[in-house]
């Protein structure tokens, strides 16, 4: 049945298009997109109105945990996290047990996906055989099987010969190598962001340095090889400068930027809320500047959650014992629209950064509302105000820095392939927005 999303704004970067529309879809497509008032069907229809109607959000770094840590989150839980969140597709690293580093793991994840059916899952493969940095993975039957990128996200590749290796493969498969940059002995056993706070809390501190002469390598090693590097999470106004400074020269270099990176700052470390630990750490309020400044400029091409569930346990210990990490996916869409309110970033602009862009960096469908293309839509809500209550997560996890939190913008819909997944069924006649309220 002909699907009418009316009486919305629509903002589509990659068509220059921003404006009141209607758009019709039809057999899972965006069938038409025309001025308001023109289109009529018999069908049903969105009423939406007061919104703000873009190409699906894509969030192109998230670990689902499974297989193997499924106590943390699963490929379900964790769709259903990213469709209340207004993602319609997430591309998930390979940090599993067993790791994606085999064709055998990459099609597990996506037969799990197609069982959920939620959000669309994308898996990205290991650079190395068990994230070990000694030998690269299977990579071409990795990218047979379905992966859209390689990475060890959540451990460095420390080997610059391997690193080399894996771009030059980059080459030949065509898959960008998504880095987590960190000198492993300059961060050493660090627990957060080297400087006053972490001098008063006594913490051992990890330098921005740790990060800088990582992404330094790395850009080196692209630019001569040629290879697609994607450097994640930056996190420190020297990063924002080495990834400007490539691009300007044609280096093949893109990035990525966390909600908790450009909304906190080390001192959400408090007194030691482990719930604020995370890698790259938090850092100082000139380096959140700088990263908004980036992202701004198009230096940063993408927000991305880089969403870590973990169990209680995990978070309710020492602070230098704690799992790193924070979830995201159910708070990324209202930390990212605070940035158009407070610090000016063009809406056009976290639209791109959230949809356009990352599908362009990882060569998957989406990032556009052309006609002809699958309908994933994402409705906004830019004016919801709601709280974030962890307990109401769809994530299995709760290890959240922004619980109590007043929020302001929700998705009211998400559609993928033409089909509402959120608001879930049995919640869909609560009325548009009202999730965010209820939470």
């Amino acid at each position: 049945m002909p699907l009418l999303i009316h009486g919305g704004i629509v903002i589509d970067p990659a068509n220059g298009r921003h404006g009141p529309m209607d758009i019709l879809i039809a057999d899972g497509r965006i069938a038409e997109v025309a001025p308001a008032g023109q289109l009529g069907v018999n069908g049903e229809r969105i009423n939406a109105s007061g919104c703000w109607v873009v190409p699906g959000l894509i969030d192109m770094h998230v670990h689902l945990r499974e297989p193997g840590y499924e106590y943390k989150e699963t490929v379900e839980t964790g769709t259903r996290a990213a469709v209340t969140g207004g993602f319609t597709a997430v591309a998930c690293m390979a940090n599993t047990d067993p790791v994606n580093d085999s064709a055998a793991v990459t099609e597990y994840i996506c037969e799990r996906a197609q069982a959920a059916k939620l959000a669309r899952v994308y898996p990205i493969g290991a650079v190395s055989l068990g994230l070990r940095g000694e030998r690269l993975a299977e990579i071409g039957e990795m990218r047979e099987a379905g992966i859209v990128a390689i990475s060890d996200d959540g451990e460095p590749v420390a080997d610059s010969g391997l690193m080399r290796r894996a771009l030059e493969y980059s080459v030949m498969f065509n898959l960008p190598v998504i880095v987590h940059e960190e000198d492993p002995r300059l961060a050493a056993d660090g627990a957060m962001n080297e400087g006053a706070t972490s001098f008063r809390l006594g913490l051992k501190g990890i330098p921005s340095a740790a990060e800088e002469v990582m992404i330094a390598r790395d850009i080196a090693l692209a630019e001569r090889t040629g290879g697609r590097l994607h450097v994640a999470h930056l996190s420190t106004a020297g990063a924002a400068t080495l990834v400007r400074e490539a691009k300007a020269r044609g280096v093949p270099v893109t990035a990525e930027v966390s909600p908790h990176h450009f909304t906190l700052t080390e001192a959400a470390v408090g007194n030691y809320d482990t719930n604020a630990k995370m890698k790259p750490p938090l850092r100082t309020a000139a380096d959140v500047a700088a990263l908004i400044e980036a992202l701004r400029e198009g230096v940063i091409d993408a927000i991305a959650t880089d969403h870590a569930p973990h169990h209680r346990d995990a978070k309710e210990v020492e602070f230098e014992s704690a799992a790193n990490g924070v979830v995201g996916l159910e708070t990324a869409l209202p930390l990212a629209l605070r940035l158009t309110r407070e610090a000016g970033v063009p809406v056009d602009t976290i639209i791109g950064a959230m949809s356009t862009n990352p599908a362009r960096i990882l060569g998957v469908p989406g990032g556009t509302l052309s006609p002809g293309v699958a309908a994933d839509v994402t409705i906004i809500n830019p004016d919801q105000e709601w709280v974030v209550d962890p307990e109401r997560f769809h994530s299995k996890s709760r290890n959240t820095p922004f619980g109590g939190w007043r929020m302001t913008g929700c998705a009211a819909y998400t559609i993928v392939g033409g089909r509402i997944v959120w608001p879930l069924d049995g919640q869909r006649n609560k009325g548009r927005g009202k999730r965010g309220s209820a939470r």
